[in-house]
């Protein structure tokens, strides 16, 4: 999921209570959360003088106090700022706070208030210095419910202002061009809890349309269209689906192979602790619907789709815990990601195991070397990305090659792109300024921008301060849920309703069905239960029982998982469209009844509570 901080401002701007530079009916509106004991912040401060300079009447600047945490000298100097008398003394003490010495000192301070009140200085009473002080805890509190993490902060028209602060860049921002307005709804977009999940439905629906409609026989042409990769004689050609399914996919199976490598390492499932109920929860929630499935259809050409019910499709389940807001807790939140991670270890590992066709040794063998290719680079502690991509290519070609699923060329190459040790980031920062002021004192640096040896050393810099496997999972990620699984449900999604699929496969349906829809939850249901009865886990107190057993319910929502295993056991034939029909009504089903159960829980429900065993250690506190 894609979160992100409050992108709004939390607090209008009000010009009885604000520092306003402007009149309140200009159009533009610049919000600063700063600090005078900033170096940044008084470099910026430049940049805003152009700004109002190049606007004039049409904009109005507004300050609001954040001094850096820690700086008694930040917060000293806010609030002698706020023992004003006037407006007007405000902004002069500010103007010479920002641009008295290029680094703010006590004597700065010292001589500001003598420059405002005479010779010695302009006393408040302690009734206006605490005045003051408070003035300054609002506006810090204000910065951090509009999600300020460092300084200086803007906001444009009460938007959040993440570019750089050079004139050129905030003027665009200002204007709302075209560039600006769409990197920005792009942004609005993806930090949208529920926006992967959208995205998917939004493609899940088109390709149901057009598999009913008079379009759908060319769009199923289109799909089956051969597109080929030639070198010399030899090469790949492979329709438009299958390089969806076996190319594009593979990607998807890199991100979730870089997400299970950071689970298991820092994330949700380092410790056994956080790990244990999680675990339990996604065993249960795979084998319950397996042995579901096997009670439907024991024998024969159909039992081999036993692997269909037991995923979870995580964008579509967590999408809609995210739409529910604070009415669901953010640890159940965090239980049903992890589960949906050992989740997709597992469907992975049924794929790997279940779901092969004839395995050509050769290749295989081809892959087992590049794979120790991989893992050579590792020890030798090579961290460029895109070598790694270069023997993935590789990797890809010869496991496709092998029988095996291309896609797990993804989850093998995800595990040995490296991670790396955190970076001293201060020593990288005095580095990066040294280049910088460097090139700022160079002539050449102001009139055609920094030399080369000082870009490849900041870009050597930037590539430090990020490990390799965050730096692919960062961007790769992005391009996963909304490029790539959008376009695996518009290509697999699509079924044409006729009363002769749905007559003719009742048995396989129900299986399938039957399996999402009753098997999940109550296989996670009974293995949390188990887990915390016999002591393994415990179950935090944050969320009850009831919504434990709503998120269960949500995990039934099978859909991309699903129709890929579906795709593996009935490959392009009428039992898979009948598997698809089957997958969206339980996975419908399953949002439906797991959506429910949540809305109307009680925080503290304790229907259904298991207690743990009396020996066992201590109830965790919330």
């Amino acid at each position: 999921m894609h979160t992100d901080l409050n992108r709004w401002l939390d607090r209008p701007v009000d010009p009885s209570r604000d520092h306003v530079l402007g009149a309140a009916s200009a159009e533009l509106t610049l919000v600063e959360y700063g600090s005078y004991d900033c170096p940044h912040c008084r470099m910026a401060n430049e940049e805003i003088a152009r700004l109002r300079s190049h606007f004039g009447d049409r904009m109005r600047y507004v300050f609001r106090h954040l001094p850096i945490a820690g700086s008694d000298l930040a917060l000293r100097a806010a609030t002698v700022a706020e023992t004003a008398r006037s407006d007007e003394e405000f902004w002069h003490i500010h103007v010479r706070l920002m641009t008295r010495s290029s680094e703010l000192t006590a004597e700065d301070i010292d001589a500001v208030t003598v420059d405002v009140g005479g010779p010695g200085g302009f006393r408040s009473s302690a009734e206006a210095a605490a005045a003051a002080k408070a003035r300054v805890e609002e506006d810090i509190t204000s910065g951090r419910a509009s999600g300020v993490r460092y300084t200086p902060t803007f906001f444009i028209n009460d938007r959040r202002y993440d570019g750089p602060w050079d004139m050129s860049s905030m003027s665009d921002a200002m204007l709302g061009r075209l560039g600006h307005r769409v990197q920005s709804a792009a942004v609005d977009f993806a930090s949208w809890g529920p926006s992967a999940g959208v995205l998917l439905l939004i493609a899940s629906v088109v390709a149901v349309l057009l598999s009913n409609s008079a379009a759908g026989a060319m769009f199923e042409d289109l799909l089956h269209s051969e597109f080929a990769f030639m070198f010399g004689s030899a090469g790949f050609r492979l329709s438009a689906l299958h390089w969806i399914n076996d190319g594009l996919l593979t990607v998807f199976f890199i991100v979730v192979g870089l997400e299970i490598k950071r689970e298991l390492t820092v994330g949700r499932l380092a410790t056994i602790n956080t790990a244990a109920l999680p675990i339990a929860a996604a065993i249960g929630g795979m084998v319950a619907p397996a042995l579901i499935y096997w009670l439907f259809l024991p024998a024969g050409p159909l039992s081999h789709g036993w692997g269909i019910p037991m995923a979870t499709d995580t964008a579509f389940a967590v999408a809609l815990i995210v739409m529910m807001g604070r009415r669901v807790p953010v640890e159940l939140r965090v239980f049903l990601t992890a589960a949906a991670i050992v989740d997709d270890i597992g469907s992975i590992a049924v794929v790997a195991l279940f779901y092969t066709s004839e395995l050509q040794l050769a290749y295989a063998l081809a892959a087992c070397v590049v794979t120790s290719i991989l893992w050579g680079l590792g020890r030798a502690h090579v961290y460029r990305v895109s070598v790694y991509l270069l023997f993935g290519v590789f990797l890809w070609i010869f496991v496709f090659a092998s029988g095996l699923h291309a896609s797990l060329a993804g989850i093998v190459l995800a595990l040995f792109i490296p991670t790396r040790s955190a970076p001293n980031l201060p020593a990288m920062m005095v580095q990066a300024n040294a280049i910088i002021a460097a090139e700022a004192r160079s002539g050449d640096a102001l009139r055609h921008g920094p030399s080369l040896p000082a870009l490849r050393a900041l870009d050597a810099i930037h590539d430090r301060i990020e490990s390799p496997a965050d730096r692919l999972l960062r961007h790769a990620g992005a391009r996963t849920s909304y490029v790539i699984l959008p376009l695996f449900a518009l290509a697999n999604a699509g079924v044409e309703f006729n009363a002769e699929t749905l007559a003719s496969h009742q048995p396989l349906m129900t299986a399938i069905a039957t399996g999402l829809f009753v098997g999940k939850p109550l296989g996670i249901m009974l293995a949390c239960a188990a887990a915390i009865q016999f002591g393994i886990a415990r179950k935090p107190e944050a969320y009850s029982w009831q919504q434990l057993f709503g998120a269960a319910a949500l995990a039934g929502i099978g859909f991309t998982m699903s129709l890929f295993i579906a795709g593996q056991a009935f490959r392009n034939s009428p039992e898979f469209a009948a598997a698809k029909i089957a997958v969206f009504g339980a996975s419908l089903l399953s949002a439906v009844a797991g959506s429910a159960l949540l809305l109307t829980s009680k925080q503290m429900s304790t229907d259904f509570a298991v207690e743990p065993p009396q020996e066992a250690a201590p109830a965790q506190t919330t």
